[in-house]
Protein backbone atom coordinates (compact mmCIF):
# COMPACT_ATOMS: atom_id res chain seq x y z
CA UNK A 1 0.00 0.00 0.00
CA UNK A 2 1.11 3.81 -0.72
CA UNK A 3 3.39 4.98 2.25
CA UNK A 4 4.06 8.96 3.04
CA UNK A 5 6.99 10.19 1.07
CA UNK A 6 7.34 7.02 -0.60
CA UNK A 7 8.29 8.51 -4.00
CA UNK A 8 10.36 12.28 -3.63
CA UNK A 9 9.98 15.20 -6.16
CA UNK A 10 12.92 13.38 -8.21
CA UNK A 11 11.85 10.41 -8.30
CA UNK A 12 8.00 11.34 -9.48
CA UNK A 13 9.02 13.27 -12.11
CA UNK A 14 11.84 10.78 -13.46
CA UNK A 15 9.10 7.80 -13.43
CA UNK A 16 6.36 10.45 -15.49
CA UNK A 17 4.04 10.55 -12.44
CA UNK A 18 2.01 12.96 -11.94
CA UNK A 19 1.76 14.82 -8.29
CA UNK A 20 -2.15 15.51 -8.50
CA UNK A 21 -2.45 12.15 -9.26
CA UNK A 22 -0.70 10.66 -6.42
CA UNK A 23 -2.23 13.18 -3.94
CA UNK A 24 -5.88 11.62 -4.82
CA UNK A 25 -4.21 8.24 -4.08
CA UNK A 26 -3.55 9.77 -0.90
CA UNK A 27 -7.13 10.73 -0.07
CA UNK A 28 -8.51 7.48 -1.44
CA UNK A 29 -6.00 5.06 0.78
CA UNK A 30 -6.89 7.41 3.74
CA UNK A 31 -11.06 7.00 3.05
CA UNK A 32 -10.04 3.52 3.39
CA UNK A 33 -10.59 2.37 0.19
CA UNK A 34 -8.03 0.00 -1.61
CA UNK A 35 -7.03 1.90 -5.09
CA UNK A 36 -5.81 -1.97 -6.52
CA UNK A 37 -8.17 -4.01 -5.87
CA UNK A 38 -7.71 -8.04 -6.54
CA UNK A 39 -10.32 -8.80 -8.82
CA UNK A 40 -13.76 -8.20 -10.61
CA UNK A 41 -16.26 -10.90 -10.73
CA UNK A 42 -17.69 -11.81 -14.46
CA UNK A 43 -17.57 -8.57 -16.06
CA UNK A 44 -19.45 -8.67 -19.91
CA UNK A 45 -17.67 -7.71 -23.14
CA UNK A 46 -18.48 -4.03 -24.08
CA UNK A 47 -19.05 -5.06 -28.20
CA UNK A 48 -21.47 -7.79 -26.22
CA UNK A 49 -22.97 -5.84 -24.66
CA UNK A 50 -23.50 -3.09 -27.60
CA UNK A 51 -24.53 -5.91 -29.49
CA UNK A 52 -27.43 -7.19 -27.45
CA UNK A 53 -28.82 -3.63 -26.61
CA UNK A 54 -28.47 -2.45 -30.27
CA UNK A 55 -32.21 -1.67 -30.23
CA UNK A 56 -32.09 0.16 -27.00
CA UNK A 57 -34.50 3.04 -26.42
CA UNK A 58 -34.85 5.88 -23.93
CA UNK A 59 -36.30 3.39 -21.21
CA UNK A 60 -33.76 1.79 -19.40
CA UNK A 61 -33.55 -1.77 -19.63
CA UNK A 62 -35.05 -4.35 -17.28
CA UNK A 63 -31.77 -6.03 -16.58
CA UNK A 64 -28.31 -5.00 -15.54
CA UNK A 65 -24.77 -5.75 -17.21
CA UNK A 66 -21.70 -5.53 -15.84
CA UNK A 67 -18.50 -4.11 -17.41
CA UNK A 68 -14.79 -3.37 -16.71
CA UNK A 69 -12.27 -0.94 -17.99
CA UNK A 70 -9.94 1.53 -18.62
CA UNK A 71 -12.06 5.87 -18.67
CA UNK A 72 -11.22 7.31 -21.68
CA UNK A 73 -12.92 10.87 -20.97
CA UNK A 74 -14.95 12.19 -17.90
CA UNK A 75 -17.62 15.38 -18.59
CA UNK A 76 -19.36 16.50 -15.86
CA UNK A 77 -22.52 18.13 -15.71
CA UNK A 78 -23.61 19.58 -12.21
CA UNK A 79 -25.05 16.12 -10.68
CA UNK A 80 -24.63 14.03 -13.37
CA UNK A 81 -20.94 12.81 -14.76
CA UNK A 82 -20.67 10.90 -18.45
CA UNK A 83 -17.87 9.04 -18.83
CA UNK A 84 -16.18 7.13 -21.71
CA UNK A 85 -15.22 3.30 -20.80
CA UNK A 86 -13.29 0.89 -23.06
CA UNK A 87 -12.24 -2.71 -22.72
CA UNK A 88 -10.21 -4.38 -25.52
CA UNK A 89 -13.41 -5.03 -27.50
CA UNK A 90 -14.90 -1.79 -27.65
CA UNK A 91 -15.86 1.44 -26.24
CA UNK A 92 -19.34 2.83 -24.40
CA UNK A 93 -20.49 6.06 -22.54
CA UNK A 94 -21.24 5.58 -18.44
CA UNK A 95 -23.78 8.28 -17.25
CA UNK A 96 -23.42 8.76 -12.94
CA UNK A 97 -26.05 10.55 -11.38
CA UNK A 98 -25.77 11.86 -7.64
CA UNK A 99 -29.18 10.74 -6.62
CA UNK A 100 -28.67 7.05 -8.05
CA UNK A 101 -25.36 6.30 -6.76
CA UNK A 102 -25.51 8.51 -3.44
CA UNK A 103 -23.53 11.29 -2.45
CA UNK A 104 -20.86 9.92 -0.97
CA UNK A 105 -20.10 7.31 -4.10
CA UNK A 106 -20.57 10.11 -6.71
CA UNK A 107 -18.58 12.66 -5.32
CA UNK A 108 -16.08 9.79 -4.81
CA UNK A 109 -16.06 9.85 -8.22
CA UNK A 110 -16.24 13.49 -9.26
CA UNK A 111 -13.33 14.02 -7.25
CA UNK A 112 -11.17 11.12 -7.37
CA UNK A 113 -11.60 9.34 -10.39
CA UNK A 114 -9.23 10.25 -13.69
CA UNK A 115 -9.03 9.20 -17.38
CA UNK A 116 -6.98 6.51 -17.12
CA UNK A 117 -8.31 4.88 -14.19
CA UNK A 118 -9.55 1.10 -14.37
CA UNK A 119 -13.67 0.65 -13.07
CA UNK A 120 -15.94 -2.09 -12.76
CA UNK A 121 -19.04 -1.04 -12.66
CA UNK A 122 -22.92 -2.59 -12.88
CA UNK A 123 -25.87 -0.40 -14.68
CA UNK A 124 -28.81 -0.15 -17.32
CA UNK A 125 -28.64 0.12 -21.03
CA UNK A 126 -30.60 2.80 -22.42
CA UNK A 127 -29.95 5.13 -25.32
CA UNK A 128 -29.58 9.39 -24.73
CA UNK A 129 -32.13 11.70 -26.28
CA UNK A 130 -28.44 11.94 -28.60
CA UNK A 131 -29.05 8.68 -29.83
CA UNK A 132 -25.78 7.24 -28.02
CA UNK A 133 -25.72 3.74 -26.55
CA UNK A 134 -25.28 4.32 -22.25
CA UNK A 135 -24.80 2.39 -19.18
CA UNK A 136 -26.62 4.38 -16.25
CA UNK A 137 -24.63 3.24 -13.65
CA UNK A 138 -25.71 2.28 -10.46
CA UNK A 139 -22.82 1.11 -8.23
CA UNK A 140 -19.08 1.57 -9.19
CA UNK A 141 -15.55 0.03 -7.67
CA UNK A 142 -12.23 1.28 -8.60
CA UNK A 143 -9.97 -1.68 -9.35
CA UNK A 144 -6.13 0.56 -10.33
CA UNK A 145 -5.66 4.29 -10.13
CA UNK A 146 -3.61 5.55 -12.68
CA UNK A 147 -0.80 8.05 -11.16
CA UNK A 148 1.05 8.29 -14.45
CA UNK A 149 1.14 11.15 -16.23
CA UNK A 150 -0.96 10.58 -20.14
CA UNK A 151 -0.04 12.00 -22.79
CA UNK A 152 -2.03 15.52 -23.41
CA UNK A 153 -3.41 14.15 -26.59
CA UNK A 154 -4.81 11.54 -24.73
CA UNK A 155 -6.90 9.87 -27.61
CA UNK A 156 -3.58 9.61 -30.01
CA UNK A 157 -0.06 9.17 -29.07
CA UNK A 158 1.39 10.61 -32.21
CA UNK A 159 5.35 10.78 -30.66
CA UNK A 160 6.61 7.61 -32.68
CA UNK A 161 9.85 7.43 -30.67
CA UNK A 162 7.47 7.16 -27.35
CA UNK A 163 4.96 4.83 -29.14
CA UNK A 164 7.88 2.27 -30.03
CA UNK A 165 9.54 2.79 -26.53
CA UNK A 166 6.24 2.89 -24.37
CA UNK A 167 3.77 0.30 -26.47
CA UNK A 168 1.43 0.06 -23.41
CA UNK A 169 0.99 3.37 -24.15
CA UNK A 170 0.20 3.41 -27.50
CA UNK A 171 -1.75 0.50 -26.94
CA UNK A 172 -3.79 2.91 -24.77
CA UNK A 173 -4.32 5.70 -26.91
CA UNK A 174 -4.21 4.07 -30.26
CA UNK A 175 -6.77 1.74 -31.94
CA UNK A 176 -4.93 1.59 -34.84
CA UNK A 177 -1.82 0.03 -32.59
CA UNK A 178 -4.27 -2.44 -31.19
CA UNK A 179 -6.17 -2.94 -34.55
CA UNK A 180 -2.60 -4.07 -35.78
CA UNK A 181 -1.74 -6.30 -32.99
CA UNK A 182 -5.31 -7.98 -33.26
CA UNK A 183 -4.73 -8.75 -37.05
CA UNK A 184 -1.30 -10.02 -36.04
CA UNK A 185 -2.68 -12.59 -33.77
CA UNK A 186 -5.52 -13.49 -36.04
CA UNK A 187 -2.99 -14.11 -38.77
CA UNK A 188 -1.23 -16.48 -36.83
CA UNK A 189 -4.06 -18.59 -36.00
CA UNK A 190 -5.55 -19.06 -39.49
CA UNK A 191 -1.75 -20.56 -40.66
CA UNK A 192 -1.97 -22.65 -38.06
CA UNK A 193 -5.53 -23.78 -38.59
CA UNK A 194 -4.67 -23.84 -42.71
CA UNK A 195 -1.32 -26.37 -41.51
CA UNK A 196 -3.29 -28.30 -38.59
CA UNK A 197 -5.69 -29.16 -41.00
CA UNK A 198 -3.44 -30.69 -43.86
CA UNK A 199 -2.10 -32.76 -40.98
CA UNK A 200 1.18 -30.75 -39.89
CA UNK A 201 2.35 -30.54 -36.40
CA UNK A 202 3.49 -27.97 -34.49
CA UNK A 203 7.19 -28.66 -32.91
CA UNK A 204 9.70 -26.35 -30.55
CA UNK A 205 12.91 -26.68 -31.57
CA UNK A 206 16.42 -25.09 -29.42
CA UNK A 207 16.75 -21.28 -29.48
CA UNK A 208 19.89 -21.99 -27.41
CA UNK A 209 22.65 -24.39 -29.92
CA UNK A 210 25.85 -25.14 -29.91
CA UNK A 211 26.03 -24.56 -33.24
CA UNK A 212 23.81 -22.07 -35.38
CA UNK A 213 23.32 -22.96 -38.96
CA UNK A 214 20.20 -22.58 -41.39
CA UNK A 215 21.26 -19.31 -42.47
CA UNK A 216 23.97 -17.05 -43.30
CA UNK A 217 23.83 -14.32 -40.17
CA UNK A 218 25.80 -13.54 -37.32
CA UNK A 219 24.37 -15.03 -34.33
CA UNK A 220 24.48 -13.49 -30.30
CA UNK A 221 26.76 -15.60 -28.14
CA UNK A 222 26.46 -16.38 -24.87
CA UNK A 223 28.01 -18.80 -22.25
CA UNK A 224 26.46 -21.80 -20.10
CA UNK A 225 28.43 -21.80 -16.93
CA UNK A 226 27.37 -25.36 -15.43
CA UNK A 227 28.08 -27.22 -19.24
CA UNK A 228 31.58 -24.56 -19.76
CA UNK A 229 29.92 -23.94 -23.11
CA UNK A 230 29.65 -20.77 -25.62
CA UNK A 231 26.29 -20.79 -26.75
CA UNK A 232 24.42 -18.75 -29.77
CA UNK A 233 21.02 -17.34 -30.21
CA UNK A 234 19.36 -19.57 -32.79
CA UNK A 235 19.67 -17.99 -36.22
CA UNK A 236 17.00 -19.97 -38.04
CA UNK A 237 15.43 -23.33 -36.95
CA UNK A 238 15.87 -25.33 -40.04
CA UNK A 239 18.51 -27.55 -39.07
CA UNK A 240 16.63 -29.02 -35.77
CA UNK A 241 13.90 -29.20 -38.04
CA UNK A 242 15.01 -31.31 -40.54
CA UNK A 243 16.58 -33.94 -37.85
CA UNK A 244 12.92 -34.27 -36.94
CA UNK A 245 12.11 -34.75 -40.35
CA UNK A 246 14.66 -37.45 -40.65
CA UNK A 247 13.05 -39.03 -37.30
CA UNK A 248 9.60 -39.62 -39.05
CA UNK A 249 7.96 -36.38 -38.65
CA UNK A 250 6.71 -35.75 -42.27
CA UNK A 251 4.93 -32.90 -41.69
CA UNK A 252 5.94 -30.29 -39.10
CA UNK A 253 6.67 -26.72 -38.85
CA UNK A 254 7.31 -24.02 -36.30
CA UNK A 255 6.71 -20.40 -35.22
CA UNK A 256 9.99 -19.19 -34.32
CA UNK A 257 11.67 -16.12 -32.73
CA UNK A 258 14.97 -16.26 -34.52
CA UNK A 259 18.39 -13.59 -33.53
CA UNK A 260 20.34 -12.37 -35.89
CA UNK A 261 23.11 -9.72 -34.52
CA UNK A 262 22.91 -7.43 -37.36
CA UNK A 263 21.52 -4.11 -38.43
CA UNK A 264 18.25 -2.33 -37.13
CA UNK A 265 16.14 -0.96 -40.15
CA UNK A 266 12.41 -0.81 -41.62
CA UNK A 267 12.74 -4.11 -42.44
CA UNK A 268 14.93 -5.84 -40.14
CA UNK A 269 14.61 -6.15 -35.78
CA UNK A 270 17.67 -8.07 -34.13
CA UNK A 271 14.85 -10.74 -32.81
CA UNK A 272 11.95 -11.56 -35.27
CA UNK A 273 9.58 -13.97 -35.78
CA UNK A 274 9.64 -16.25 -38.80
CA UNK A 275 7.73 -19.69 -39.92
CA UNK A 276 9.77 -22.79 -40.85
CA UNK A 277 7.56 -25.50 -42.69
CA UNK A 278 9.01 -29.15 -44.01
CA UNK A 279 7.00 -31.55 -45.67
CA UNK A 280 8.39 -34.67 -47.24
CA UNK A 281 7.82 -35.94 -50.92
CA UNK A 282 7.60 -32.30 -51.88
CA UNK A 283 10.09 -30.32 -53.93
CA UNK A 284 9.98 -26.99 -54.26
CA UNK A 285 7.26 -26.36 -56.36
CA UNK A 286 4.79 -28.29 -53.73
CA UNK A 287 6.20 -25.68 -50.99
CA UNK A 288 5.64 -22.39 -53.29
CA UNK A 289 2.15 -24.27 -54.22
CA UNK A 290 1.77 -24.28 -49.75
CA UNK A 291 3.38 -20.48 -49.72
CA UNK A 292 1.02 -19.63 -51.97
CA UNK A 293 -1.90 -21.17 -50.43
CA UNK A 294 -1.40 -20.16 -46.85
CA UNK A 295 -0.34 -16.28 -47.58
CA UNK A 296 -3.47 -15.60 -50.13
CA UNK A 297 -5.72 -17.17 -47.56
CA UNK A 298 -4.32 -15.27 -44.58
CA UNK A 299 -4.64 -11.99 -47.08
CA UNK A 300 -8.68 -12.60 -47.61
CA UNK A 301 -9.33 -13.76 -44.17
CA UNK A 302 -8.45 -10.47 -42.67
CA UNK A 303 -8.49 -7.94 -45.45
CA UNK A 304 -11.84 -9.53 -46.92
CA UNK A 305 -10.32 -9.71 -50.44
CA UNK A 306 -7.08 -10.50 -52.39
CA UNK A 307 -5.91 -7.24 -53.28
CA UNK A 308 -4.38 -4.75 -50.55
CA UNK A 309 -3.05 -1.12 -50.11
CA UNK A 310 0.63 -1.23 -49.43
CA UNK A 311 1.63 2.62 -49.10
CA UNK A 312 1.04 4.21 -52.47
CA UNK A 313 0.60 0.47 -54.43
CA UNK A 314 -2.34 -1.71 -54.91
CA UNK A 315 -0.82 -5.53 -54.21
CA UNK A 316 -2.71 -8.17 -55.63
CA UNK A 317 -2.07 -11.55 -53.60
CA UNK A 318 -4.89 -13.70 -56.11
CA UNK A 319 -3.41 -16.85 -57.14
CA UNK A 320 -1.68 -17.53 -59.52
CA UNK A 321 1.62 -15.82 -58.94
CA UNK A 322 4.69 -15.49 -61.24
CA UNK A 323 7.26 -17.61 -61.42
CA UNK A 324 10.77 -16.48 -62.76
CA UNK A 325 14.31 -17.29 -62.87
CA UNK A 326 16.68 -15.39 -61.04
CA UNK A 327 18.93 -15.81 -64.47
CA UNK A 328 15.88 -14.61 -66.76
CA UNK A 329 14.97 -11.55 -64.42
CA UNK A 330 18.52 -10.53 -64.78
CA UNK A 331 18.54 -11.05 -68.86
CA UNK A 332 15.08 -8.98 -68.78
CA UNK A 333 16.02 -6.21 -66.57
CA UNK A 334 19.72 -5.34 -67.46
CA UNK A 335 19.94 -7.84 -70.93
CA UNK A 336 22.77 -9.58 -69.60
CA UNK A 337 23.42 -13.81 -70.10
CA UNK A 338 24.48 -14.49 -66.80
CA UNK A 339 24.07 -18.25 -67.73
CA UNK A 340 26.62 -17.77 -71.32
CA UNK A 341 29.32 -15.17 -69.30
CA UNK A 342 32.43 -16.31 -67.44
CA UNK A 343 32.88 -15.28 -64.08
CA UNK A 344 35.49 -12.61 -65.27
CA UNK A 345 33.00 -11.36 -68.46
CA UNK A 346 29.96 -10.94 -65.83
CA UNK A 347 32.35 -9.02 -63.80
CA UNK A 348 33.09 -6.54 -66.26
CA UNK A 349 29.19 -5.94 -66.90
CA UNK A 350 28.99 -5.75 -63.23
CA UNK A 351 31.37 -2.80 -63.13
CA UNK A 352 30.14 -0.99 -66.09
CA UNK A 353 26.83 -1.08 -64.59
CA UNK A 354 28.31 0.78 -61.60
CA UNK A 355 28.41 -2.21 -59.07
CA UNK A 356 30.96 -1.20 -57.06
CA UNK A 357 30.97 -4.51 -54.29
CA UNK A 358 31.75 -6.46 -57.65
CA UNK A 359 35.18 -5.99 -56.96
CA UNK A 360 35.35 -8.03 -53.33
CA UNK A 361 33.14 -10.80 -55.04
CA UNK A 362 35.23 -14.13 -56.07
CA UNK A 363 32.33 -16.15 -57.13
CA UNK A 364 29.88 -16.38 -60.14
CA UNK A 365 27.23 -17.12 -57.94
CA UNK A 366 27.92 -14.38 -55.45
CA UNK A 367 27.94 -12.22 -58.40
CA UNK A 368 24.28 -12.77 -60.31
CA UNK A 369 23.01 -12.29 -56.71
CA UNK A 370 24.20 -8.99 -56.13
CA UNK A 371 23.05 -7.72 -59.76
CA UNK A 372 19.84 -8.86 -58.81
CA UNK A 373 19.76 -7.49 -55.20
CA UNK A 374 20.91 -4.25 -56.49
CA UNK A 375 19.08 -3.93 -60.11
CA UNK A 376 16.15 -6.35 -60.07
CA UNK A 377 14.55 -7.09 -56.56
CA UNK A 378 13.24 -3.24 -55.88
CA UNK A 379 10.85 -3.72 -58.84
CA UNK A 380 8.91 -6.67 -57.92
CA UNK A 381 5.78 -5.27 -56.66
CA UNK A 382 3.17 -7.87 -57.27
CA UNK A 383 3.95 -11.11 -55.78
CA UNK A 384 6.83 -12.94 -57.60
CA UNK A 385 8.71 -16.33 -57.15
CA UNK A 386 12.07 -15.87 -57.93
CA UNK A 387 13.68 -19.48 -58.58
CA UNK A 388 16.87 -21.63 -59.40
CA UNK A 389 19.53 -19.30 -57.17
CA UNK A 390 23.25 -20.30 -57.66
CA UNK A 391 24.70 -23.16 -55.65
CA UNK A 392 27.52 -20.69 -53.83
CA UNK A 393 24.62 -19.13 -52.01
CA UNK A 394 22.65 -22.15 -51.24
CA UNK A 395 24.17 -24.50 -49.64
CA UNK A 396 20.99 -26.42 -48.30
CA UNK A 397 19.17 -26.27 -51.50
CA UNK A 398 19.06 -29.48 -54.02
CA UNK A 399 21.28 -28.80 -57.64
CA UNK A 400 18.79 -28.14 -60.27
CA UNK A 401 17.55 -30.93 -62.00
CA UNK A 402 17.88 -28.71 -65.43
CA UNK A 403 20.59 -26.59 -64.65
CA UNK A 404 23.46 -28.48 -62.57
CA UNK A 405 25.02 -24.81 -61.84
CA UNK A 406 21.59 -23.48 -60.13
CA UNK A 407 19.58 -25.03 -57.09
CA UNK A 408 16.22 -25.54 -56.36
CA UNK A 409 15.78 -22.60 -54.25
CA UNK A 410 12.82 -19.81 -54.52
CA UNK A 411 12.86 -16.51 -52.85
CA UNK A 412 8.98 -14.99 -52.79
CA UNK A 413 9.38 -10.78 -53.25
CA UNK A 414 6.69 -8.50 -52.82
CA UNK A 415 7.33 -4.86 -53.44
CA UNK A 416 10.87 -5.51 -53.27
CA UNK A 417 10.71 -7.73 -50.27
CA UNK A 418 11.63 -10.82 -49.44
CA UNK A 419 8.90 -12.56 -47.47
CA UNK A 420 9.56 -16.20 -47.84
CA UNK A 421 12.79 -18.65 -49.02
CA UNK A 422 12.36 -22.42 -49.91
CA UNK A 423 13.78 -25.27 -51.57
CA UNK A 424 14.13 -28.64 -52.43
CA UNK A 425 16.13 -29.73 -49.46
CA UNK A 426 19.64 -31.51 -50.04
CA UNK A 427 19.56 -34.89 -48.51
CA UNK A 428 22.78 -35.91 -49.26
CA UNK A 429 24.99 -36.18 -46.12
CA UNK A 430 28.34 -36.05 -48.25
CA UNK A 431 27.27 -33.64 -50.48
CA UNK A 432 26.00 -31.39 -47.73
CA UNK A 433 29.17 -31.90 -46.03
CA UNK A 434 30.84 -30.69 -48.63
CA UNK A 435 28.69 -27.54 -49.26
CA UNK A 436 29.05 -26.41 -46.00
CA UNK A 437 32.64 -26.93 -45.73
CA UNK A 438 32.95 -24.66 -49.17
CA UNK A 439 30.65 -22.17 -47.95
CA UNK A 440 32.83 -21.54 -44.50
CA UNK A 441 35.96 -21.29 -46.75
CA UNK A 442 34.63 -18.17 -48.42
CA UNK A 443 33.46 -16.42 -45.47
CA UNK A 444 36.03 -13.35 -45.22
CA UNK A 445 33.46 -11.29 -41.90
CA UNK A 446 34.17 -12.31 -38.41
CA UNK A 447 31.16 -14.88 -38.13
CA UNK A 448 32.32 -17.99 -36.36
CA UNK A 449 33.51 -20.58 -38.48
CA UNK A 450 31.49 -23.62 -37.68
CA UNK A 451 30.04 -26.80 -39.57
CA UNK A 452 27.00 -28.74 -37.91
CA UNK A 453 28.57 -32.36 -38.19
CA UNK A 454 26.15 -33.36 -35.74
CA UNK A 455 23.75 -32.12 -38.31
CA UNK A 456 25.25 -34.18 -41.63
CA UNK A 457 25.51 -36.73 -38.97
CA UNK A 458 21.81 -37.04 -38.95
CA UNK A 459 21.33 -36.83 -42.91
CA UNK A 460 23.30 -40.20 -42.37
CA UNK A 461 20.05 -42.32 -41.30
CA UNK A 462 18.52 -40.62 -44.61
CA UNK A 463 16.28 -37.90 -44.91
CA UNK A 464 13.38 -38.35 -47.25
CA UNK A 465 13.25 -35.83 -50.45
CA UNK A 466 11.44 -33.12 -48.34
CA UNK A 467 10.47 -29.50 -49.47
CA UNK A 468 11.09 -26.95 -46.89
CA UNK A 469 10.00 -22.57 -46.57
CA UNK A 470 10.54 -19.66 -44.24
CA UNK A 471 7.90 -17.03 -44.23
CA UNK A 472 8.41 -13.75 -42.46
CA UNK A 473 5.66 -13.33 -40.11
CA UNK A 474 6.42 -9.64 -39.60
CA UNK A 475 6.97 -8.52 -42.64
CA UNK A 476 3.53 -10.14 -43.66
CA UNK A 477 1.99 -8.44 -41.37
CA UNK A 478 2.98 -5.26 -42.28
CA UNK A 479 1.29 -5.75 -46.03
CA UNK A 480 -1.84 -7.00 -43.80
CA UNK A 481 -1.98 -3.83 -41.61
CA UNK A 482 -0.34 -1.47 -44.12
CA UNK A 483 2.67 -0.13 -42.70
CA UNK A 484 6.22 -0.13 -44.07
CA UNK A 485 8.37 0.02 -40.43
CA UNK A 486 8.86 -3.44 -39.21
CA UNK A 487 8.91 -1.62 -35.72
CA UNK A 488 4.93 -1.10 -36.34
CA UNK A 489 4.40 -4.80 -36.12
CA UNK A 490 6.75 -5.92 -33.60
CA UNK A 491 4.71 -5.08 -30.15
CA UNK A 492 8.39 -4.32 -28.61
CA UNK A 493 10.76 -3.53 -31.12
CA UNK A 494 15.14 -3.32 -30.24
CA UNK A 495 15.72 0.28 -29.87
CA UNK A 496 19.08 2.47 -28.81
CA UNK A 497 19.57 3.03 -25.22
CA UNK A 498 17.31 6.49 -24.43
CA UNK A 499 20.36 8.36 -23.90
CA UNK A 500 22.19 7.48 -27.45
CA UNK A 501 18.54 9.23 -29.11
Amino acid sequence: MFLENTLNDLEIKKLGFDEIKIGKLKKIISSKVNPYEYSFENPQRIDAVIKKYEKATHEKAKETVSLAGRIYAIRHHGKAIFADIRDFTGKIQLYLKEDELGREKFHFFKELIDTGDIIGLNGWVFRTKMGELTVWVNNYVLLSKSIATLPEKFHGLQDTERRYRERHLDLICNQETRDVFLKRAKAISKIRHILESKGFIEVETPILQPIYGGAKAKPFETYHNFLKQKLYLRIAPELYLKRLVVGGFEKVFEIAKNFRNESIDTLHNPEFTMIEIYETYKDYNGMMELTEELISEVIKETNGKYKIKFADTEIDFKPKWKIKSMSDLIKDFLDIDVESLSFKKLLTEAQKKGLKEAENIETKGELVVLLFENFVEDSLIQPTFVTEFPIEVSPLAKKSRDKNYFTERFELFVNGYELANGFSELNDPIEQKERLESQIALEKDNVTKLVDYDYIKALGYGLPPTGGVGIGIDRLIMFLANKTSIKEVILFPHMRPQSDV
